[in-house]
């Protein structure tokens, strides 16, 4: 069994442009050794124009090297998600919808002679009622790691502080990750919670560089000067932010041993992207 597996968690991908700035940056990872991870997680809740994940899209991002999808609040906003989301073997939705909803969520991989969990929760401040991650928390993760040492988990929440109270929860739990995702702006708290748990309260986001988490400046300006309803587009200037998180772990344990911020910033305006 191989002693240490690395993993890279993208942070929330923005329509098209994020798209690309994926594939241009998985493209280059490929081609080079020394930067190869054995496992890639990727939030694509946004990643078809800003709102929701077509099949389209889906498969895309799967041909580019991604292995399994996390999401959050917005999973639901294109409406062909029903048709494909159960026959999917890697996109996961928030575990803590009510029973009955599409979708699983969590799910376990096999990657080199090791097993890795995946599982995604909605945070519960400032969002919509959903049933309650803790108590999921403490009822599954001991069955789970049974089965998986590594268990990574995509926290889709609003709050900072429920982020970084759901973060120190899961490390007395022994869970070997806990990445926040659904604001956007990657925070620069890295770090190893309780000597065992990687941690960020937000991966931050993949899309146009000077849009406002995304979206166009112009759109969203408006809506917040006026309080009033505004079409929401994606922005598609060339200039694309990169931000994600490449961390280390334990194969036999799970506990992790690294966690550093990537943060790429690139103008593809003389490049047909």
């Amino acid at each position: 069994m191989t002693k240490q597996v690395k993993i890279l968690f993208i942070g929330d991908i923005v329509g098209r442009p994020g798209r690309n700035a994926v594939k241009h940056y998985l493209d280059a990872l490929h081609s080079c050794e020394e930067k190869k991870y054995d496992f890639i997680i990727a939030n694509v809740e946004n990643a078809s124009h800003g709102f929701g994940l077509t099949e389209k899209n889906h498969n895309e991002l799967a041909q580019a090297g991604i292995d399994c999808f996390t999401s959050g609040n917005h999973i639901w906003d294109k409406k062909d998600i029903y048709s494909y989301i159960n026959n999917s073997d890697r996109l996961i939705r928030p575990w803590n919808y009510p029973k009955g909803t599409y979708g699983v969520g969590y799910r376990i991989f096999d990657v080199k002679n090791t097993k890795i969990a995946v599982m995604n929760f909605l945070g519960r401040t400032f969002m919509n009622p959903v049933d309650s991650p803790w108590e999921i928390i403490e009822k599954e993760i001991e069955n789970i790691k049974q089965e998986a040492p590594i268990v990574i988990v995509d926290f889709h929440a609003e709050a900072t502080a429920e982020k970084i109270c759901f973060g120190r929860f899961c490390s007395e739990h022994k869970i070997s990750a806990v990445i926040g995702t659904h604001t956007h702006v990657q925070t620069a708290d890295e770090k190893i919670l309780n000597d065992y748990t990687a941690y960020i309260t937000d991966a931050g986001f993949c899309g146009a560089y000077n849009s406002v988490i995304g979206m166009g400046y112009e759109g969203s300006l408006k809506r917040l000067k006026t309080s009033l309803p505004e079409r929401f587009d994606i922005d598609e200037s060339p200039i694309t932010e990169l931000n994600a998180v490449s961390m280390s772990f334990d194969a036999v344990s799970g506990q992790a041993q690294s966690i550093e911020r990537i943060q790429i910033i690139k103008d593809y305006s003389e490049e047909n992207t």
